[in-house]
């Protein structure tokens, strides 16, 4: 039976992966961005979510079986991330066309629901790792919760069934993204190997030994996919991994050796890499004017601030997925070679040399 996936944010890391694995296995694919981008099999919507007009204009006619929520705005403020981004949520809900039959909502959120927003980001009482989805809300404003808050909302009122997906800190390829990972690190690693500088671990020594764990794109939208067609699932919120732990005393090495560079020894000092980075926009427009790259701006390719954030935790990050597992999903993906294969996608699409 054909089904119809609206997907929020399909410009985006967990979007665009999400659109591509739906309509390769046959899902009508409405793509919602503010600039669409040209995606194959992918009906672009181009709408403004802090619009409500605009927005219930550009969904009129649109009546999804399942609708999958990949995006958010960072603002200057958690009092700003709530208002605009519950917004955005509300919106988009109260813009869809009135379910006809069943339908699916899943948002995705991530670690913060345990860590806390950036303005507290791993301070104060946090819960025992590894993280489980029965460990509650923080005391503190967090514009996760005030997302869930307006997904439950809209489905007690317009009876769909909802899943939330928290995973860690997501490997793929979006241009433009503010929360990437994997290409800001293959952008210093380029721009380690062009100066002939160290390739210097930014973050903390509680990162640099502790276990931690990532999600892959294709992982997250194989398990959104799952949690949409998957009964036992409605209704409840997930952590989402790749099932494998590591260290990064141990995965960095493997970085540079990919870009045939060397891993600098760590010595336990935070190196922050936007202090590393920064001015290095011109190195960055040399490099893809001699080697033909598509994105010669820095700042769409690299997010420092958010890998410093993460690599400058305190704390051990580890991720439980026992509750998923039990349910049947089975997905698994090794993070090096989620790593390997972002960087093989950026260089076929000429994003790095």
């Amino acid at each position: 039976m054909a089904r119809t996936a609206l997907v929020v944010g399909a410009s985006g890391i967990v979007g665009s992966a999400t659109a591509a694995l739906l309509a390769g296995q046959g899902w009508t694919v409405h793509g919602l961005a503010r600039r669409p981008v040209d995606q194959a099999g992918v009906v672009p919507v181009a709408a403004d979510l802090q619009d409500p007009d605009c927005t219930a204009q550009a969904l009129a006619g649109i009546n999804p079986d399942a609708v999958f929520i990949t995006t958010w705005l960072r603002q200057d403020s958690e009092a700003e991330n709530i208002r605009v981004n519950s917004a955005m949520v509300r919106n988009l809900l109260d813009g869809l066309p009135a379910p006809t039959g069943p339908r699916h909502v899943a948002l995705v959120t991530g670690l913060k629901h345990y860590l806390g927003p950036f303005e507290a980001y791993g301070k104060g009482a946090l819960p025992q790792t590894p993280f489980r989805e029965e460990q509650g809300r923080l005391d503190v404003e967090n514009f996760y919760y005030a997302q869930e808050d307006e997904v439950f909302a809209a489905a007690e009122r317009d009876g769909f069934t909802w899943s939330v997906h928290r995973p860690h800190t997501v490997i793929g390829k979006a241009v433009g993204n503010v929360m990437n990972m994997g290409t800001t690190l293959a952008v210093y690693a380029t721009i380690c190997r062009e100066t002939g500088r160290p390739f210097t671990f930014p973050g903390s020594p509680a990162q640099w030994e502790g276990l931690t764990d990532m999600t892959d794109a294709g992982q997250l939208a194989e398990h959104l996919l799952w949690a949409a067609t998957t009964p036992a699932a409605a209704n409840q919120a997930f952590n989402v991994v790749n099932g494998d732990v590591f260290r990064w005393s141990w995965m960095w090495p493997r970085l540079a050796g990919w870009f045939g560079i060397e891993a600098a020894t760590f010595d336990g000092v935070v190196r922050p890499l936007e202090q590393q980075m920064a001015g290095h926009a011109y190195i960055w427009r040399e490099i893809a004017g001699r080697e033909g790259l598509a994105e010669p701006d820095l700042s769409r390719l690299a997010s420092a601030w958010h890998t410093d954030a993460d690599l400058g935790r305190p704390i051990e990050v580890v991720t439980d997925m026992s509750k998923s597992r039990r349910m049947g999903f089975t997905g698994y993906r090794a993070t090096d070679d989620a790593f390997f294969d972002l960087f093989e996608r950026l260089r076929s699409d000429r994003l790095i040399p």
